[in-house]
């Protein structure tokens, strides 16, 4: 009998551990289940149905109709303005990504200092972050207009013969890099937070090492904030391949298709050509170029990034 007994009891106290468990796994899907319905619904339903897509000819009024991958060999091989378009984004990502973070670092460190005034300054340097895409390029617009406009007016202050910023195809893309690097205040204050997890200590023992201020910067507050600086890299190159409003409200695409960005592309053969198979293929070539950029700079990072100071 006793033996009966131990023999019976492991086995109730194994079904009530499994009842049990049960029970949480059924409560935990009743309590995640809007997540996982609105993530099938609003993501992983469309990521399938845009793939799909990308493989028929679909004009939103036909059913879509089955052409194999003729989208992405037309895109890659046939529109000249397709190539246009990845150009004039990759020059704008190659031109504006380093420079935004070599400024928002610069800006963040003199930020970090005993500064007069630091608050203000850091709400200042952050205002243009929380100013929407569309108001900020009607507002450059306006500074940028080559008659009246209030850089041209500061040039010739100077006795410098402003530009024509927005109507020129050599400086038209650089007035967008310009003020991308203005709204970099997201960066900023990731960059300021960073910098203020480096031990003031560290930076003083290399100082009476003999350490000079750009060998403090270099030996000691950029590996210890490698960190930041890869996951500011990361989301600027991702965001600066999705551009879309400054280039749209600010120029069109003009001119001479010299600012025609990927997105404004694909939203043109979306919407505006209503080519919705054409334009789910551009957001899958988009989606893979991101993608084996990321893994290429998280891969080379790993020598460089270290994790030990943060």
């Amino acid at each position: 009998m006793q033996f009966a007994r131990s023999g019976q009891a492991p086995s109730g106290r194994a079904k009530g551990r499994s009842s049990f468990k049960r029970r949480d796994l059924i409560a935990g899907l009743i309590f995640t289940s809007p997540f996982i319905i609105g993530f099938l619904a609003f993501y992983a339903y469309p990521l399938g149905a845009s793939f799909w897509y990308s493989l028929t000819n679909f004009n939103l009024i036909q059913a879509p109709t089955f052409i194999g991958i003729r989208n992405y060999s037309d895109l890659l091989f046939s529109d000249s303005l397709f190539l246009t378009a990845l150009r004039n984004t990759s020059y704008y990502t190659i031109a504006s990504v380093p420079l935004q973070l070599v400024v928002s670092f610069a800006i963040a460190m003199l930020l970090n200092t005993k500064l007069y005034l630091r608050g203000l300054f850091r709400a200042l340097y952050f205002f243009p972050a929380i100013v929407p895409s569309v108001v900020a390029g009607v507002l450059w617009t306006a500074m940028l207009n080559p008659e009246g406009g209030i850089v041209n007016l500061a040039l010739n202050v100077f006795h410098i013969p402003g530009p024509n910023w927005l109507g020129s195809t050599a400086w038209a893309m650089p007035a967008l890099i310009l003020v991308t690097v203005w709204g970099s205040g997201t960066t900023i204050v990731v960059f300021l937070a960073g910098l203020q997890d480096v031990p003031v200590s560290l930076r003083e023992a290399a100082q009476l090492d003999g350490a000079n201020g750009w060998q403090v910067i270099t030996r000691v507050i950029v590996p210890l904030v490698s960190p930041v600086i890869l996951f500011n890299f990361i989301t600027n190159l991702i965001g600066a391949f999705q551009v879309f409003a400054l280039p749209y409200v600010m120029t069109g695409g003009g001119p001479v298709n010299a600012t025609l960005v990927y997105s404004q592309y694909m939203y043109q053969a979306a919407f505006g050509d209503l080519h919705l198979g054409y334009a789910s293929a551009m957001a899958w070539i988009l989606f893979l170029i991101i993608g084996v950029l990321t893994y290429i700079s998280l891969r080379v990072s790993r020598s460089r990034v270290s994790y030990a100071g943060l």
